[in-house]
């Protein structure tokens, strides 16, 4: 999993600064205007990094907590909800909060339930194997008794007490690895930090030199050399910070923790490893050791309206999609303002976590699947030569499709935990067919592993599954005469959605995919795309049959039935879509859906 190679770092921040914001509409922000905020987007993983790669070469499962003092008003001010990411509240676009009034807060921030003990049982139970906390967020208030500036839980609230001690301690005595997230760049709170006040107390003109030398600084030698071992600094939103103080900060982390590795967004290039952007799951394969951060609902931080919590299943999903893809998944939770994890979170990930002790090789020291995307039923993880076909939606019909498979199977097998039943496989072409029982064994994922002669040989080609319902992103499209590009977006304030698309159609155009058929016969096609107005779409087999049909449209992504289409036999094809009329200047297309029609 560890290659030390150029990497792409295509991220868009746990969150924004307010630069990038005030720019342009928060409904929709595509990732290119990203790039002013990130600097260079290159990470060169070094070879010195090889010990530090560690972490993430076997742990794959990881949690984050976003826990400060904005914590306390969980998106309520004065009676009014703020609805978005909580770590933001005092900024213009969310509550509008003064600093001196965000400061007086801290006066009645008491956390007198925070357990360390507890946090570190729910991320072992979660099957997780470090966990990194917010230090420093954007608002400037240190979750630690930092010597540097007296704006911190221990000096400035009742409570005082040094909660990161208590959880490093907790951490080690669990087996966990431990980590600190820190805002470099941005503080709204003191002089001269990014987004912070231009003046000190004193009414002098204040400098980012000032922020960097008197409190960043200081602030990233105090928890590298205070809490023992950490494994990773978490920097975020760099911004347009200049590439020395980046150097300088790095150069420091690794003089104090030789073995702890830095965030990709830090900036300028200067991380260990690559950070996708705020709740990206990647759909194929990304080269070399990077991560993806989401969270357990939709906010960071606590807010009390919130309880749009992922389920058990969806957490394996995505997780088993980031190990498939062959990164690490770092998961948030967002305490209350007293200390204590939402109910519903705890129970969601120990939930995932019983499953993930009874499979523990489908993700730890698992690398990304031969195949570079998911399959129809689910995804593949690897060790060696064994692959754990991770089976989402189980075949009625009592036939598993494994497409393109070129290595010899050994053994096949249908794990319950630690036991294992034999099945039955055989072969149509390269295409390997798997006979299991009617019913899965496991309510949330199965297991299927298979053992191979040697290194699993795999043409990537995508291949229309004959039992359950296929989706061809536009992602994976070659598009001609159109333009295809990520674009990504806010529903509320921070939380990030994001889709590759095709969009600007003529009649010319085309979205195009290369696919396998592995049982000929009439498939039903259905088209995810938004748009405004009726519009007709026309979907073609190359050589084969073309259908088109009218329908309307909506401003979110909906999916769309287009009719049923005709495959006359097995083989290779290739699949066309475009948009023929209508408003077509607004139509965009996400995906096309094949499923059988007997």
């Amino acid at each position: 999993m560890f290659h030390r190679i150029l990497l792409q770092l295509a991220t868009v921040g746990c969150l924004l600064t307010p630069l990038t914001l005030a720019a342009q509409d928060a409904s929709n922000v595509r990732s290119r205007s990203m790039d002013q905020l990130w600097g260079d987007r290159v990470v060169k993983l070094r070879a010195e990094n090889a010990d530090r790669g560690q972490l993430f070469d076997e742990g794959n499962y990881a949690m984050f907590i976003h826990w400060g003092l904005y914590s306390q008003l969980g998106n309520k001010v004065d009676g009014k909800t703020y609805y978005g990411i909580g770590e933001w509240i005092m900024h213009k676009n969310m509550a509008r909060i003064p600093i001196d009034r965000y400061k007086e807060l801290a006066g009645t921030f008491n956390p007198v339930d925070f357990d360390a003990d507890e946090i570190a049982s729910i991320a072992k139970d979660a099957g997780m194997k470090y966990i990194v906390i917010t230090a420093k967020h954007h608002d400037g208030f240190a979750m630690y008794h930092s010597k540097a500036c007296d704006f911190n839980i221990v000096d400035a609230t009742p409570w005082n007490k040094d909660p990161m001690k208590e959880l490093a301690r907790a951490c080690r005595d669990a087996g966990l690895c431990f980590g600190f997230y820190y805002s470099h760049n941005q503080d709204w709170t003191f002089p001269g930090g990014g987004g912070g006040p231009g003046k000190d107390e004193n009414g002098n003109r204040a400098t980012f030199d000032d922020y960097f030398e008197k409190k960043c600084l200081p602030q990233v030698r105090e928890i590298t050399t205070e809490y023992g071992p950490i494994e990773i600094v978490w920097f975020d939103t760099p911004g347009r910070i200049p590439k020395h103080y980046v150097e300088k900060l790095v150069e420091v982390v690794h003089e104090n923790q030789p073995h702890a590795m830095v965030s990709g967004r830090a900036g300028h290039g200067l991380g260990d490893y690559q950070t996708l952007g705020d709740m990206e799951v990647p759909r194929h394969n990304i080269e070399g050791m990077w991560e993806s951060v989401d969270t357990t609902n939709d906010s960071w931080a606590y807010a009390w309206y919130d309880e749009y919590w992922k389920s058990p299943r969806e957490i394996l999903k995505r997780l088993l999609a980031c190990v498939g893809r062959g990164g690490t998944y770092m998961l948030n939770i967002g305490p209350k303002g007293d200390g204590t994890v939402p109910q519903r979170a705890a129970r969601t990930l120990r939930t995932a976590g019983e499953w993930i002790r009874r499979y523990p090789q489908v993700v730890y020291a698992a690398d990304a699947s031969p195949w570079q995307h998911a399959l129809p039923w689910g995804d593949v993880t690897r060790r060696g030569n064994t692959l754990s076909l991770c089976v989402f939606d189980w075949p009625t019909s009592g036939e598993l499709y494994l497409p393109n498979l070129k290595t010899e199977i050994v053994s096949a097998s249908l794990l319950n935990g630690s036991e294992s039943t034999p099945l039955e496989t055989s072969r149509e072409n390269d295409t390997v067919v798997i006979s299991v029982p009617a019913r899965a064994p496991e309510k949330l994922v199965s297991v299927i592993e298979l053992k191979l002669a040697g290194e699993p040989e795999v043409d990537p080609t995508w291949a229309i599954d004959p039992n359950i319902e296929t989706t061809l992103l536009a992602e994976f499209a070659e598009v001609k005469n159109a333009k295809k590009e990520e674009k990504r977006w806010m529903e509320k304030y921070g939380e990030w959605k994001g889709v590759v698309h095709a969009f600007d159609w003529n009649d010319d155009s085309s979205a195009s995919w290369t696919v396998d058929v592995l049982q000929p016969g009439d498939y039903n096609v259905e088209l995810t795309y938004s748009g405004e107005g009726r519009l007709v779409w026309e979907v073609a087999i190359e050589g084969g049959e073309t259908i088109r049909n009218q329908q309307n449209s909506s401003h979110n992504y909906q999916q769309f039935p287009i009719g049923w289409i005709n495959f006359p036999a097995v083989g290779r094809y290739t699949i066309k879509v475009n948009c023929l009329d209508g408003e077509r200047e607004t139509a965009s297309l996400k995906a096309v859906h094949f499923a059988p029609a007997f």
